[in-house]
């Protein structure tokens, strides 16, 4: 089974960056569709981005297009999320889980929380 540990997360003022890490380990994931999903305080968690296993294609929320970024590297078993202009509506724990051919997989790692401040 596949583990997986998200990180890169932190405290950013509105219009900052942050660069978020998915390392698995266990197996690889190159075979997957990877998706980044978060979690607000009190909400569902929601879908963010996703990428094709060769990474050739990318899928995005209508609220994080053109502000954040979804790649991946397959050698090094590890997918990414870069996030710019980062608004205080993107405050969530963030977490990365594979699609399983027929569903997304629930989240198994602890998550990496994002918190935009004023």
């Amino acid at each position: 089974q596949v583990q997986l540990v998200e990180s890169g997360g932190g405290l950013v003022q509105t219009g900052g960056s942050l660069r978020l890490s998915c390392a698995a380990s266990g197996r690889t994931i190159s075979i997957y569709k990877m998706g980044w999903f978060r979690q607000a305080p009190g909400k569902e968690r929601e879908f963010v981005a996703a990428i094709s296993s060769s990474g050739g294609n990318t899928y995005y929320a209508d609220f994080v297009k053109g502000r954040f970024t979804i790649s991946r590297d397959n050698a090094k078993n590890t997918v990414y999320l870069q996030m710019n202009s980062l608004k205080l509506e993107d405050t969530a724990v963030y977490y990365c889980a594979p699609h399983n051919g027929l569903d997304w997989t629930a989240p198994r790692g602890q998550g990496t929380q994002v918190t935009v401040s004023s």
